[in-house]
């Protein structure tokens, strides 16, 4: 087990959130106000550890950084052969471990988490059973970006499905039932295939073969690492045809298989990125869910979608990834274009920031089929800048709404006359969205954007004409929010307060941090995604 300054810092960003969770439980229900700073003093905890692990990392070792490792789950499956006993096991770990990829998704966790911890203030219901959801929640984003065994992952997975139902569901607006009832099926949809494909991954690719004397133990892993060294070892089992082994080899992956598979993974994950056409169950949660919830879901549970079909789709089946690199590309397009016109069509805040979300996506699929460093390098600083504008424009949606009672756009205007600081740090954001230099919306479009152009410049032609679009709605619905005729209602409305202050600072110091010095980003990625996709680059170079 690798340790920081000998502590197995992974185990306590993750389960720091679950101390917390039951801290929460033991508090009495009318204290209220300590409920809200032992959550808050909570988020704090992984925050400050992702940062120390983020300081310590080393950038140029390129592969995996910290790993944890214990043995976790054990389902032995005898089975007698004319030449003696074998033992069959079904083996996962508690396995973790971080590489340039996954840490800056754990450190945006837990920043977002933590701001959107103070956000919770307009929370005026079932403070426990919120702050034990929220809690909940937390961890499991942490643990898909930290867990390195697919059953891990799964199980991480399904517990941000189950605490956002609930957190939908129960302080969401008015029609926060049907929301929460179409996030579960949708996402129950692609979770089931999703786990149906890694069961399928066990059985053939996790395969391996433990020799102790004359006992041979036949091991189904979990283990990413062994699945990801099987799938590209050409001698695996996997990779073998039965006649190569005597005539039979169950754990062969035939290309039609792999090519399943990948579609498999590619609508599990699409599912939650969005693409088009699995994005309507979004729309939803990001005009019926609670502010601080939407932030969370926008920051990053949606990133957990395009960190899966990284991680599982691309690396896992690169030359399938490679052959649709075309279909990838095409839709990131469509959802860049279908985003930003829908977007312009909307007369509901909430609505525009949510088709955003959608065409902001598109420029990550646009990152990963460009197959080249440059293009992976965009789409995962997209997906750490979207991340943290999405948040605060979503930070911002609650204040107004919280004052307001609506963000609809033709009944608000002219808030920077009674909130400029508010206003002020929305049109910043604004700005950042549209990708404007500077700030760190503009890195990451840029270099997905100059990684496409290499092999698809008529698609990356019309990706650029999305942009555009951006500009043009964010700017009409910022400054119809901002400036003109202010209804003499909203006259007398208070500038923000000290505790929605502090978040809007926070994540507007970070978006102009990654837009002035890109390196604090590129330089961890960009070791990681050269020796990962190596074999990929590599593959596309001798195509």
């Amino acid at each position: 087990m690798s340790i920081l300054n000998g502590l197995p810092i992974l185990s306590f960003i993750l389960l720091s959130p679950l101390v917390g969770l039951l801290v929460i439980l033991l508090l009495p229900k009318e204290r209220s106000s300590w409920m809200k700073t032992a959550a808050i003093l909570t988020t704090l905890v992984p925050l400050a550890l992702s940062l120390w692990l983020y300081a310590g990392y080393d950038k140029q070792q390129g592969g995996a950084g910290y790993e944890e490792q214990l043995s976790w789950v054990e389902v032995p499956l005898n089975k007698e052969f004319q030449n003696g006993v074998a033992e069959f096991v079904f083996k996962f770990q508690y396995s973790l471990g971080i590489d340039g990829i996954s840490l800056p998704l754990v450190l945006l966790t837990a920043l977002v988490t933590a701001m959107a911890a103070l956000a919770a203030f307009h929370i005026k219901k079932r403070w426990k059973s919120f702050f034990v959801w929220f809690l909940l929640l937390e961890a499991g984003m942490l643990g898909v970006f930290l867990a390195q065994d697919v059953f891990l992952f799964f199980v991480f997975f399904e517990v941000t499905l189950v605490a956002m139902y609930f957190l939908i569901g129960i302080w969401g607006y008015f029609h926060r039932e049907r929301a929460a009832n179409q996030f579960l099926l949708y996402n129950g949809i692609g979770s089931a295939i999703m786990l149906l494909a890694f069961v399928l991954l066990v059985n053939t690719a996790g395969f391996r073969i433990e020799q102790a004397g004359e006992q041979a133990s036949f091991i189904y892993s979990g283990s990413y690492a062994d699945i990801l060294r099987n799938m590209t070892d050409p001698a695996a089992w996997v990779n073998m045809s039965p006649e190569q082994l005597g005539g039979i080899n169950p754990f062969q992956m035939t290309e039609t298989m792999q090519w399943v598979l990948f579609i498999m993974l590619l609508v599990a994950f699409g599912i939650k990125l969005p693409i088009f056409p699995f994005h309507t169950w979004m729309l939803k949660v990001h005009t019926e869910a609670p502010p601080a919830v939407v932030m969370i879901h926008s920051g990053v549970l949606l990133k957990m979608g395009a960190y899966g079909l990284l991680r599982f789709g691309v690396l896992l089946f690169p030359e399938q990834a490679r052959e649709w690199a075309v279909v990838l590309a095409a839709l990131g397009v469509i959802n860049i274009l279908y985003g930003a016109l829908l977007a312009f069509r909307q007369q509901e805040f909430k609505l525009v920031l949510a088709y955003s979300s959608i065409s902001h996506m598109g420029i990550v699929l646009l990152g990963l089929a460009a197959f080249n460093e440059l293009g992976m390098q965009g789409a995962l600083f997209q997906l750490v800048s979207h991340g943290l504008i999405s948040a605060l424009l979503f930070l911002i949606v609650g204040s107004i709404h919280e004052r307001t009672g609506t963000t609809e756009l033709s009944e608000l205007g002219g808030l920077a006359r009674s909130m400029p600081f508010i206003s002020g740090v929305l049109l910043t954001a604004g700005l950042a969205s549209l990708g404007l230099p500077g700030l760190s919306g503009f890195i990451g479009e840029f270099l997905a954007f100059l990684g496409l152009f290499e092999s698809m410049r008529w698609l990356t032609a019309a990706g650029v004409l999305g942009i555009i679009l951006t500009a043009v709605y964010v700017l009409r619905a910022v400054l119809k929010i901002t400036f003109g005729t202010q209804p003499e209602k909203y006259g007398a409305l208070k500038d923000a307060r000290l505790i929605e202050a502090i978040p809007m600072i926070v994540l507007l110091a970070f978006i102009l941090l990654l837009g002035c010095y890109p390196s604090l980003l590129t330089d961890t990625v960009q070791n990681s995604v050269g020796t990962l996709f190596e074999p990929l680059f590599a593959t596309r170079a001798g195509g």
